[in-house]
């Protein structure tokens, strides 16, 4: 089992996306298990503030060093240990600046029996917090209110992957390699580099119909047909089809 714990100063956030789906049933099944923890528990004055002016001056605020230092400590196994951990921990600060997310991240975190992601919110986080975590994460080249959908998406990806979460007939659909290119996954729709986890394009999908017949401007029926390629059973043919058809 994964335990997964999320500091953040919107708890409430997570409810519904964790109490739904495929996320859900992995923790009824025991498979994975979420902690939200609200970092204004770890905050000393009356207000229970979290965050504070930046020194030399600047727009917005930032996210104060010593909740977040506490909540660590706290949460983590490894942190307070002076011999060696005998589990696999990872404490994560979800940042703009942070290393892109990827499939092949997805697959290492998934082999973790613990992760803490530090979700940020206003304009950032004091810089001392880097030296507290050990790897500094982002889901893409965008800014976003907070860490909050980044640990969503996060947990998400690495769940998928624990066995029994997933039929296995789908996580086998998604790792087969193609024939005629080495190094290349497929997952779902994307082609992915195994190394690098970079996406290296899609193909178009289809499903029932066979035929779909639309209207055209003209009013007028028009036929959109699967290719016949993807209906002769012919996995060899299919998956060069497929290749062919990167975009």
């Amino acid at each position: 089992m994964i335990n997964f714990e999320i500091i953040s100063i919107f708890p409430k956030i997570f409810d519904s996306y964790f109490n739904t789906s495929i996320i859900n049933r992995a923790q009824k099944k025991k498979l994975i298990k979420i902690k939200i923890h609200d970092l204004r528990k770890w905050t000393e004055d009356k207000h229970k503030t979290v965050d504070d002016r930046p020194y030399g001056g600047g727009p917005g605020m930032l996210l104060k060093p010593l909740p977040i230092y506490k909540a660590i400590r706290c949460l983590s196994k490894c942190k307070n240990q002076k011999s060696k951990c005998k589990i696999k921990e990872k404490i994560i600060l979800l940042t703009p600046d942070g290393k892109q997310f990827n499939q092949k991240m997805a697959h290492q975190y998934a082999k973790l029996d613990h992760i803490i992601f530090v979700c940020g919110h206003y304009e950032g986080f004091d810089a001392r917090i880097e030296k507290f975590v050990d790897e500094k994460i982002s889901t893409g080249p965008y800014i976003l209110t907070g860490g909050e959908i980044p640990a969503m998406a996060i947990v998400d990806a690495v769940t998928r992957l624990i066995p029994g979460v997933i039929k296995s007939e789908s996580l086998q659909e998604e790792t087969f390699s193609f024939r005629d290119v080495k190094n290349i996954q497929n997952s779902s729709e994307l082609v992915i580099h195994r190394e690098t986890g970079k996406v290296l394009g899609e193909y178009p999908q289809y499903t029932r119909p066979e035929i779909l017949i639309i209207k055209n401007k003209k009013g007028t029926n028009k036929k959109l047909n699967v290719p016949k390629i993807l209906l002769t059973g012919n996995h060899k043919k299919i998956e060069e089809w497929k290749l062919s058809h990167l975009k």
